[in-house]
């Protein structure tokens, strides 16, 4: 079963995958596609507010932020890492549940990014926001390390996401029955 996806001006397949036995998502995938990743990058720089730095989560997020950064003049970003990195130089870090992740995991944030961010304006930009989970981890990070969050931006705003308007999405990804229908709300 796939969804079709049209975003940008661009269609995609997306492969439907099992949450649980009745609820299924839309697999969306950004790495190794350019093209989707640049048109999405460019549609949401229109929208976003502006800002001095931006946050992604690792790792679906970094191909939208990376391009958005160079497409606003190779500006910088941050990346809340999986696992503390040898080169960190101390760690902020949180626990977050993913809705593509059966475990808990957490987030790492060097101290010297943290420093960076104090007293900026910060984006939190990701592929797909749906539970609000992994947006919620960036934002303990952000306050954390003194930043202030001047928006929320995704690529998809999936499910009950879509209907926030504090996140700045391209489109709704809705979820989906075992059949492969969107499920209306």
């Amino acid at each position: 079963m796939t969804y079709e996806l049209e975003l940008c001006g661009l269609k995609r397949e997306l492969p439907l995958c099992p949450l649980t036995e009745d609820l299924y998502i839309g697999a969306f995938v950004t790495f190794g596609d350019p093209e989707l990743v640049t048109a999405c990058a460019e549609e949401l720089l229109r929208r976003v507010p502006d800002f001095d730095y931006m946050l992604t989560a690792e790792s679906k997020g970094i191909p939208v932020t990376h391009e958005m950064a160079r497409l606003a003049g190779n500006r910088r970003y941050f990346l809340a890492r999986k696992t503390p990195k040898l080169y960190m130089t101390g760690v902020f870090e949180v626990s977050v549940k993913s809705i593509t992740t059966k475990k808990m995991q957490k987030l790492f944030l060097d101290t010297a990014e943290a420093e960076e961010m104090k007293g900026k304006r910060i984006l939190i930009v990701d592929d797909v926001i749906s539970t609000g989970e992994s947006l919620s981890a960036l934002e303990k990070l952000v306050n954390e390390a003194g930043g202030i969050i001047c928006g929320r931006a995704c690529i998809l705003a999936e499910g009950d996401a879509a209907k926030h308007d504090d996140i700045i999405s391209l489109a709704p990804l809705p979820l989906f029955d075992k059949e492969g229908h969107p499920i209306q709300d």
